[in-house]
Formats: structure tokens, C-alpha cells, sequence
């Protein structure tokens, strides 16, 4: 490469957008054209594994559509995951998780139907959070939710160690939390008021709507991240963070993290060459 095929120091330096998701044994880490995941096994090695991220092109300029698809490339890579390292625990990849999900959806769907109403959408849609909140408070999940935000916010501010980071981050989907019971509880009021008995479709409807308005929120936030309004917005899924969904890791933990991140920049490193 001569001097002229030199990219400029602002390109070469640029960093990679990384997103996480935290497993019961590891971290999943997305780069912008791959995925790479590192897990602890029961036998206490550390296994890696990578590869291309399913993408659909020519949605990134259209609003509410982007943010959906975008999540939703997001849970077809959890198969390939599990299809190229075996060894990884998903976050509710335990039978206590599954039983508390069976629960939480029956609760919920009795709930609507019983009382309908504003009050009763809210219920439901706190009581669709408890196994989430299950799920982090039993075994290493919230400890490697913490490695996630650690590791990925240690490459972001060029830390020597992800020790350093703080273990709430500013992407994490729990800002999402707020957003979507917002716009979940206005889109069912509209419906409600449109539709006297609103069936699945228009329910399911409303439940997409309502997600695509809380990533562009998020998107928003992102964006103008020191405004007032987008500190307020985010400050439900800083507490979050910080009281449920994140515990602090131990060096253990944090090496499965440095394992992701080190496979992540290797692929992405070698698409880019």
C-alpha cells in the first residue's frame, strides 16, 4: 500500500458500532457486518466463535422499519450461535426461566381480558418483564450483561482494560424499557378506541408499532445524547442497569469478555482488508 492508498487517520482510527447481548456462560458481541461469541465451558476453557451477520439492505433510511429489522437480524443470528458453539447458555435457556415465561404470558393474557383497559396493559406489561428480571437475578447472566457493557465501552473509550468501564452502558436495550411501555400503552389506547374488541393481528400490530417507535427514541437519544429530554428518557434504563440488570464481573468473567471482543476486531478487521 503507497501513501496515497493510505485511508485518512480519521477513517483508519474510526471505531466499530458493537452491540452485545449477555449469555448465561459468555457474550454474544454484532459488529456491523459479523457476530463472535466467547463462553466458558463446564469445563472452565474459554471457547470462541464467529461469523456473518444476516443483513437486509435498504431499510436504514426508513423510519420504524429500520429499527425492526435491524432487531430482528439480531435474533437470527442466536441459531447460528448455538449452531457454531454449542457450549453457549442463552439468557433463558434454563426450565425455572421457561416456567416463569409460561407463567407471565398466562398472567398477562388473563389480565387483558378480565379488566381491559389502560390500567390493565400496564400490568401486563410489567408482569411480561419479570422473567427477564428472573433471569438476571439467578446464576452468571447479570455478571456477563456487565462484561458486555465492560468490554465493548473499554474498546469505545481505548481503556487498557475492561475493569475500567463503568457496567451500565448507554446503548443498552434497557433504555428500550421505557419507550415501549409508552408507546405500547398510547397505540392500545388508540386501538381500544378505533376497535371495540381488538383481536391478535391488530394487538400484534400495536406491539410492533410500539417497538419501532421505542428504537427510534432510542436512535434519537443516541443523537442528542447531553439534551435534557434524552437523559430524562434514559434515566429508567440507567436504574435499570443499575439495581437489576448489571452485577459487577470478576477476572474470570472479564476474560470471557476480552475473548469476544478480541474475535470480534478479528473478523470485522478481516472483512474490512
Amino acid at each position: 500500500m503507497n501513501e496515497h492508498d493510505t485511508p485518512p487517520e480519521t477513517e483508519k482510527d474510526e471505531k466499530l458500532r458493537l452491540g452485545g447481548m449477555a449469555l448465561r456462560n459468555g457474550l454474544l458481541v454484532h459488529g456491523p457486518t459479523h457476530w463472535a461469541a466467547a463462553v466458558r465451558t463446564d469445563a472452565g476453557e474459554i471457547k470462541a466463535a464467529s461469523g456473518r451477520k444476516p443483513r437486509v439492505k435498504g431499510v436504514d433510511d426508513i423510519p420504524g422499519v429500520r429499527g425492526v429489522v435491524r432487531l430482528g437480524e439480531a435474533m437470527l443470528v442466536i441459531p447460528l450461535v448455538k449452531r457454531a458453539l454449542p457450549e453457549a447458555k442463552l439468557p433463558f435457556q434454563d426450565a425455572s426461566v421457561l416456567g416463569v415465561m409460561a407463567g407471565a404470558s398466562v398472567a398477562g393474557g388473563l389480565l387483558r381480558r378480565r379488566s381491559p383497559g389502560m390500567g390493565a396493559e400496564a400490568a401486563a406489561a410489567v408482569i411480561g418483564m419479570v422473567p427477564a428480571v428472573f433471569a438476571l437475578r439467578g446464576g452468571e447472566l447479570a455478571e456477563y450483561h456487565g462484561v458486555e457493557h465492560k468490554a465493548i465501552a473499554a474498546y469505545e473509550q481505548d481503556a487498557e482494560d475492561a475493569r475500567e468501564p463503568a457496567k451500565e452502558h448507554e446503548r443498552c436495550g434497557s433504555h428500550l424499557v421505557a419507550p415501549m411501555l409508552a408507546s405500547n400503552a398510547a397505540g392500545t389506547l388508540v386501538l381500544r378506541r378505533l376497535v371495540e374488541r381488538p383481536g391478535t393481528v391488530a394487538g400484534a400490530g400495536v406491539a410492533l408499532a410500539s417497538t419501532a417507535a421505542a428504537v427510534e427514541v432510542f436512535a434519537w437519544c443516541e443523537r442528542n445524547a447531553e439534551t435534557g429530554l434524552a437523559k430524562a428518557i434514559r434515566r429508567p434504563g440507567f436504574a435499570i442497569q443499575r439495581v437489576l440488570g448489571t452485577r459487577e464481573p470478576d477476572e474470570y468473567q472479564l476474560e470471557v469478555g476480552r475473548a469476544a471482543l478480541a474475535e470480534i476486531l478479528r473478523v470485522e478487521g478481516a472483512a474490512a482488508a
